[in-house]
């Protein structure tokens, strides 16, 4: 498989994440969001939505949008399921998904950001504090949710769909400096989750186009 990735996209790195907990290869094609690569016409012939991560198949397929991609692996690929068996608890894991991939994520991307900086002037510090409200209010909820669910991860000791999404969130929390002192079970869940290989595999920094 290819994976069409850039090192800091969130929503790249959440694939990299489950790629790595299922022991499955792949092969890395960088696209740098920030030259626009992903407008261009070579990527828009594999992936017409202009956005990464996309998921090359060996079969020549090709799956957007990194939640589909998730759910895909998840229900064609090995173990370790990434979901949990039963049917509430699987939601659950799918609200946390949510909370990420619905209502903080899209209001921060960075297509977001350059549009509240070219298109209606705002400074650095508005972007700053922007980005902050979004990430401050989901991770509230989050924290409350997590007192409930964890043990090492989101939900017990193993990781799931939760935690591959939450990582990438907080490493962006971290890199725009959001506090986060005021959330100890999502730095819990996040220390142990980046001691682990396919974590530490998938981080940014370890990507070849960092």
């Amino acid at each position: 498989m290819k994976l069409y990735s850039y090192y800091r996209s969130s929503a790249a790195y959440r694939v990299r994440i489950a790629l790595n907990l299922k022991g499955l290869p792949y092969e890395y094609v960088p696209v740098n969001l920030l030259l626009g690569e992903q407008k261009s016409d070579a990527y828009l012939t594999h992936n017409p939505q202009g956005l990464v991560p996309a998921l090359e198949l060996e079969q020549g397929e090709l799956l957007a949008q990194s939640v589909a991609i998730l759910e895909w692996l998840e229900e064609t690929c090995p173990p370790p399921a990434l979901l949990p068996s039963d049917p509430l608890q699987r939601a659950r894991v799918r609200s946390l998904v949510n909370s990420i991939t619905c209502d903080i994520h899209p209001l921060n991307n960075i297509s977001i950001l350059n549009y509240l900086r070219a298109e209606l002037g705002a400074g650095d510090d508005d972007i700053q504090r922007w980005y902050c409200q979004w990430v401050e209010r989901g991770f509230s909820a989050i924290e409350r949710s997590l007192a409930l669910t964890m043990g090492d991860c989101c939900f017990g000791d193993q990781p799931t769909l939760a935690d591959v999404c939450l990582i990438p969130q907080v490493y962006n929390a971290y890199r725009f400096k959001v506090p986060m002192e005021n959330y100890p079970n999502i730095r819990q869940v996040n220390q142990h989750c980046n001691s682990l290989a396919a974590f530490e595999r998938a981080a940014p920094e370890a990507q070849p186009d960092a």
